[in-house]
């Protein structure tokens, strides 16, 4: 189980590494090519705009063109990627962990778990979580109860996450009443329509104000970060998920926060084969150009080096390891929890290698097989599985 450091504990330790930086003189410039590329969500969506916002900070700062590559979905954002067209992405969970994993649209044959990294994480003031109608009284996670939740169909990482943040109360989707919708945008407007009384979405997305706006109202229910036994449940099933008080978005100020669960969004990520070099210069971009972008675009504040989560739920790359081991913020706690995110992959990757080598054609029969062979791979090393059928 994946246990995060909260933001406020890094907080310290960024700053006096800030602070030795600066006593110890400006550091040398990041070295970056002339172009550079990412993959990141579509045109408009809050991830391309925040990559558009960090591409004209190295423009101007350091004479390198970003080019950013929209992707539609998670399989398209990563397929540049694992070919070595691109050496970053600007992803999400499904295109970050989920890849990892080899689960869902990853467990198919043309992919399979990949050697994922992590460079930098952006853990802004929204928050990627659970929201209800006011009037369905759910303050708390075992409100849940007999309530109306929305399940999205085709959207296997939405579905989880609410089955994660169900089992915060202990609860399972047998608990709820379950809700079926064609689309993200069908469930929101499910609330609104009193069809339904929970989704999961961002407390910035354009639906959000509308519930909120609306004769039903809009909650945050709390997921108490006090509470430990909620949390290794919620963890146990989405490790990807860290405590947060969300200040952005419908209803939020830093006057009305909500003590929530969510987590990091985008997460800029390479593969492990991507050179240290590279990978290195690139961290030190992003943090060394962070006042120049960060008001740039809605959520850039995330990108903070004092907001960094360094144990996450994909391990980080050597070449970033090396940039934050000089700034001082990583310690011997953050290397454990990195070798064994890796000893995970390794152990997933093995257990690919050996049962694709005599895996079945039928490719229903395929997917079968290899949530069985991947499970029981996971088990025999001492791992947990989180995610044994899809």
């Amino acid at each position: 189980m994946i246990v995060s450091n909260s933001i406020a504990r890094h907080a310290f330790l960024a700053a006096g590494a800030l602070a030795l930086s600066c006593s110890a003189g400006v550091a040398q410039t990041a070295k970056l090519p002339e172009t550079l590329t990412w993959t990141a969500y579509d045109v408009g969506s809050g991830g391309y705009n925040q990559a558009v916002a960090i591409g004209n900070a190295l423009k101007n700062k350091l004479q390198v063109n970003l080019r950013v590559l929209p992707g539609k979905n998670d399989v398209s954002r990563n397929i540049p990627l694992r070919d070595g067209k691109v050496p970053f992405s600007a992803n999400g969970v499904g295109g970050s962990y989920l890849a990892q994993e080899g689960v869902y649209e990853f467990g198919a044959r043309d992919w399979g778990p990949q050697a994922v990294r992590s460079l930098i994480l952006n853990n802004s003031d929204a928050l990627l979580t659970i929201v209800t109608a006011k009037d369905a009284e759910i303050k708390i996670a075992a409100d849940f109860k007999g309530k109306r939740v929305a399940w999205v169909v085709g959207a296997p990482s939405l579905n989880q996450n609410i089955t994660a943040l169900l089992a915060f109360a202990g609860l399972t989707w047998n608990d709820v009443k379950k809700v079926e919708f064609g689309g993200f945008g069908q469930a929101m407007d499910g609330i609104i329509n009193n069809q339904v009384d929970a989704a999961f979405s961002s407390t910035i997305s354009g639906n959000v104000y509308k519930i909120a706006s609306s004769p039903r109202g809009l909650r945050y229910p709390t997921f108490p970060h006090s509470d430990k036994a909620g949390w290794a449940r919620t963890q146990k099933i989405a490790p990807f998920f860290v405590p947060a008080f969300g200040t952005e978005g419908a209803e939020l100020s830093k006057d009305n926060k909500a003590e929530a669960a969510t987590y990091p969004y985008p997460v800029l990520m390479t593969m492990k084969a991507t050179e240290a070099g590279l990978v290195y210069n690139m961290t030190k971009a992003m943090v060394e150009l962070f006042d120049d972008y960060k008001d740039g675009a809605p959520g850039n504040n995330g990108w903070d080096l004092k907001r960094q989560i360094f144990a996450w739920a994909i391990p980080m790359h050597e070449g970033a390891v090396s940039f934050y081991k000089e700034r001082g913020v990583w310690t011997a706690q953050h290397q454990t929890h990195n070798d064994a995110l890796i000893k995970r992959q390794d152990t997933l990757a093995a257990a690919w290698q050996a049962y694709t080598a005599k895996a079945p054609a039928d490719d229903g029969e395929f997917s079968k097989g290899w949530m069985a062979a991947r499970a029981d791979a996971l088990r025999k090393a001492g791992l947990e599985v989180v995610i044994d059928a899809w």
